[in-house]
């Protein structure tokens, strides 16, 4: 997948990428409210019952075609991430010496794609907590990962507070498309902002994560 182009300014680039980032991931969404749908089969569920027929409560079809589609929208979006992070460096390098200020405003950045007065790509810190941990199993993918009770989940992949509906079943989704595949997650642990990955992945307890979490009671800013 290539979407730069020639001949525009770095500026224009990032926000050409950015829009490519927010239409994959749309595309990403939709495949995956297809799977929600089919009995939340997932990417790995069975598509065959005990006997070895195909399942009657899905439609067999269309699973494997979201199933497909989501791979190949995962790996233009990991080769898109890969092309954005490469201009940001770039774009840090070319302002470093006209605009300091804006190189530490954009040095610890989401990709949300945001933009200033005047076009300038500002990419804003995660400012909105979308959940917190209150539980954590020992021996799980959550545990693994670094994950502790009492941690302010920021940005859960792809969801960050530009795009996160107030509802633990987008992330439910989320984690269910992304087995057994990095997840990068941002959270705030005291004062600290910390960044994990996790895998989720089935495991000797319940779920993928082996953790437990919940809303803010309510919007919490930094």
């Amino acid at each position: 997948m290539q979407v730069m182009a020639t001949g525009i300014t770095t500026k224009a680039k990032l926000g050409r990428l950015m829009a490519a980032k927010v239409e994959l991931e749309s595309q990403i969404s939709k495949n995956g409210q297809i799977l929600a749908a089919n009995d939340n089969v997932g990417m790995s569920g069975p598509l065959v019952d005990a006997e070895g027929y195909p399942r009657n409560n899905i439609d067999v079809y269309q699973v494997r075609q979201a199933r497909q589609t989501i791979i190949c929208l995962q790996n233009d979006h990991k080769e898109l991430m890969n092309q954005i992070q490469s201009l940001l460096n770039q774009y840090h390098a070319e302002i470093s010496t006209t605009d300091p200020e804006l190189v530490n405003r954009a040095s610890a950045l989401e990709l949300s794609g945001g933009r200033e007065d005047g076009g300038a790509i500002i990419i804003p810190l995660a400012t909105r907590v979308l959940a917190i941990v209150n539980l954590v199993s020992p021996n799980s993918p959550a545990e693994a990962a670094g994950l502790r009770v009492g941690d302010k989940i920021m940005r859960f992949g792809s969801i960050n507070d530009n795009n996160f509906k107030d509802s633990l079943t987008q992330i439910g989704e989320l984690v269910r498309n992304m087995q057994n595949q990095n997840v990068q997650l941002k959270i705030k642990r005291g004062e600290q902002l910390l960044d994990l990955v996790l895998v989720p992945k089935t495991w000797s307890g319940r779920g993928l994560l082996g953790c437990n979490i919940v809303l803010p009671p309510e919007p919490m800013e930094y």
